[in-house]
């Protein structure tokens, strides 16, 4: 048979993978080194060579898009698509699994997932009905907690406890937070994945018949999958069949969000007989920045190694720049793009890489002082928009009259005059009865527990939802989505707002409808069903929303300079890159400072910076920053210094020692901006000086002054100071 087109272009390595026989494999995939290409060659290997059926085929990412860029890419090597074969993420994959067998797993049929922000908004309803102040007990907090439980595989019932009062309070939150879920047929992001674990764990017969179905398994990013997924993965294989997962454990960077590197590290030992191949050749980076990230992650003792190389040569060195403060990095920065967009370089092409989103405010500002435009990655995205999620909330009224969190979102907007007394009337009522808010709604109408202009405007609110179900229950999907937003009285409130965008929020609204449009043509039908109802359509919308704002990327924008925090860059890449910020105790952070197993997280986090340029790469840190309001001297990252000198060139030269006073310039010699050592000077805010030591040529040429009256010497930026010789 001829598999030149599954194995042209590939590596000798990535060859080994694709054509691998069947087993569990563990693939190492370097940065840059073409993991994508392999995974969707292995799939067409599989399909062509070893004669699997796509039935047979399941295959695991962590975005849509990956997924739906996986699928057209096999489908146009095949010339054909590929009915039935599963490929999504986690989440949606679990989703698939629950909406085929939801009485297995004490669901309704129509039950809603609950995306952060609604879920945030029915924990602060069980703070209330707990009686907790949600100042002690913050929502998010409490949301988190539940969160990390299901991530861990934890029921309410599960949760240790540890003597502490605070964990018994939040195990009693999450039990209370269940009951509600469970009460009207909510399932958050979290449940979605333990929920699908625990049916295949307690219906054997499924699980039997699963492991029969899909017989080759292929996850991507595997460093990044928490204890749950893992567990998933492990109890469809049954540790071992054709398990094929592609990672690198020197890029997991999401303990925060519940990331195990333990899953990729163990894979050998929970499927035994498991093969290791490394893909260490980069088409990405030049030489140079390869040798500084391997040296800097070598420093990391618990990793299962490898050691990137490229052929296309070793480019230049690593550039440092020892900024005097934080503005000085700024403006550093943005003179170098400068200079980089005046001699062809693109805008889209230049990334600045922080740690903390804090740390954007000043490069925003200079930029835009330079004329230079930006775009800070990773904003809202489109389902997470306040006028996207207020059309949902109807939505899902309208399709589920218990949805509490949607119930509470839409109630008053548009403003209808129902207070907060009238709600907490109807929370009060719902508690009592164990029902949902509206049910008490009617219940206390029917029974005259409302004042009369309070029950007049709960009852057309109350009938506005209902005049939305009957009157487009028989319409198509992209129609009634349409309805729903100008008869509820959003288009026309946000028509109105002139103040608070307004008009983009409107054509947002617009896009929704566009988004039902693209929706009914690219949904898979095995979600839909053979013969959906409109309300079955609506349903399967209202998931697909939930679980695309659970995903946290931004779309590619104009020719702008890139701006988003090292957590945002993975799997991104650019031509030239600034890395700042690079000081202890800002990167890496002082939480991390004292626990091995976070410094290493953040060593692995600098190494996905440094491996996100091709051809510049800059490591920028401040002598000094402004931290609470105050100048607070800095030392360089020792992620710097990790970095080998012999690989580095400095910008500006970093001073050796925070206490020396430096003498870059002869006594006698004129200083750059005219001055000279020994002048005496007047600064607008410090007074009087004198000047001690001058440093630096042209643009960051800066002095140390001596101001009696201000404290002591002082570091200023001579372009910036406005000196005045006295």
């Amino acid at each position: 048979m001829d598999v030149s087109w599954i194995l042209d272009n590939l590596n000798e390595p990535q060859r080994q993978a694709v054509t691998a026989p069947l087993g569990p494999l563990r693939v190492l995939a370097g940065a840059g080194s073409g993991k994508t290409r392999v995974l969707t060659r292995r799939v067409a290997w599989l399909l062509a060579v070893e004669n699997a059926s796509p039935w047979s085929i399941l295959a695991v990412t962590f975005t849509n898009k990956a997924a739906a860029e996986m699928r057209g890419r096999v489908e146009a090597m095949l010339e054909q698509p590929l009915g039935g074969l599963w490929i999504g993420t986690f989440h949606g994959i679990a989703h698939r699994l629950l909406r085929q067998h939801w009485q297995d797993s004490g669901l309704p049929r129509a039950f809603q997932i609950l995306d952060s922000d609604d879920q945030n908004r029915l924990v602060k309803r069980v703070l209330r009905e707990l009686g907790l102040d949600e100042k002690k007990w913050p929502p998010p907090a409490a949301a988190a907690f539940i969160n990390h439980c299901k991530d861990e595989m934890q029921r309410p019932a599960d949760v240790v406890d540890d003597g502490k009062p605070a964990r018994r309070q939040n195990q009693r939150i999450y039990a209370a937070y269940q009951r509600e879920c469970d009460r009207v047929g909510l399932v958050d992001f979290g449940e979605l994945l333990l929920r699908a674990y625990e049916l295949w764990r307690d219906r054997p017969e499924l699980l039997a018949h699963y492991r029969e179905r899909f017989q080759h398994v292929l996850v991507d990013e595997f460093q990044d999958t928490n204890t749950v997924q893992y567990q998933w993965i492990r109890l469809l294989s049954g540790g071992q069949g054709d398990v094929f997962i592609v990672g690198d454990d020197d890029q997991c960077v999401y303990g925060w969000r519940g990331s195990k590197v333990e899953n990729i590290q163990r894979f050998s030992t929970d499927f035994p007989g498991a093969q290791t191949l490394r893909l260490e050749q980069n088409y990405r980076s030049t030489g140079v920045i390869l040798q500084a990230a391997n040296a800097l992650i070598a420093h990391n003792a618990r990793r299962l190694g490898k050691n990137l190389w490229t052929d296309a040569g070793d480019g230049d060195p690593v550039r440092i720049y020892a900024a005097f403060n934080e503005v000085d990095e700024a403006r550093f920065v943005a003179e170098r793009i400068r200079q980089w967009t005046e001699n062809g370089g693109q805008r889209q092409e230049t990334a600045i890489l922080y740690r903390s989103n804090a740390q954007s405010r000043l490069f925003e500002e200079t930029l835009l002082g330079m004329g230079l435009p930006y775009r800070i990655y990773g904003g809202l995205r489109f389902f997470e928009r306040a006028e996207i999620k207020d059309a949902l909330a109807y939505l899902r009224l309208v399709a589920n009259r218990d949805d509490d969190p949607s119930f509470e979102r839409a109630v008053n907007t548009p403003p209808r005059g129902i207070g907060a007394r009238t709600l907490d009337l109807l929370r009060d009522a719902a508690r009592a009865d164990s029902s949902s808010l509206w049910q008490a709604a009617m219940r206390l109408i029917n029974n005259h527990g409302l004042g009369g202009r309070a029950a007049h405007a709960v009852r057309r609110f109350l009938d506005l939802i209902e005049m939305l179900d009957a009157s487009t229950r028989e319409r198509p999907l992209p129609e009634r989505v349409s309805a729903v937003i100008t008869h509820s009285g959003l288009r026309a409130m946000y028509e109105e707002d002139q103040a608070d965008k307004g008009e983009m929020r409107v054509e947002n609204l617009d896009e929704l409808i566009n988004v039902t449009v693209r929706f009914i043509a690219h949904i898979d039908p095995v979600i839909i069903g053979a013969e959906p109802t409109p309300m079955d359509w609506l349903n399967a919308f209202l998931a697909h929303a939930a679980l695309e704002s659970g995903e946290r990327q931004a779309g590619a924008g104009e020719d702008c300079v890139q701006l988003m925090t090292l957590h945002m860059a993975k799997g991104l890449e650019f031509a030239l890159v600034f890395l700042v910020g690079w000081e202890e105790g800002l990167f890496p952070h002082s939480r991390s400072a004292a626990d091995e197993r976070q410094l290493e997280e953040e060593r692995r986090l600098a190494y996905v910076g440094l491996t996100r340029a091709r051809q510049h790469v800059y490591l920028c840190h401040a002598e000094q920053r402004r931290w609470y309001g105050r100048e607070s001297p800095q030392s360089p990252s020792r992620f710097v210094r990790e970095v080998p000198e012999t690989l580095t060139q400095d910008v500006r030269a970093r001073a050796k020692s925070r206490t020396q006073t430096l003498t870059a310039a002869p006594p006698t010699a004129a200083a750059p901006g005219g001055l000279q050592p020994r002048q005496r000077v007047r600064h607008a805010k410090f007074g009087e000086g004198v000047v001690l030591a001058v440093e630096g040529e042209g643009y960051h040429s800066r002095a140390r002054i001596d101001f009696p009256a201000a404290g002591g010497p002082k570091w200023l930026v001579v372009a910036y100071a406005k000196l005045e010789p006295v």
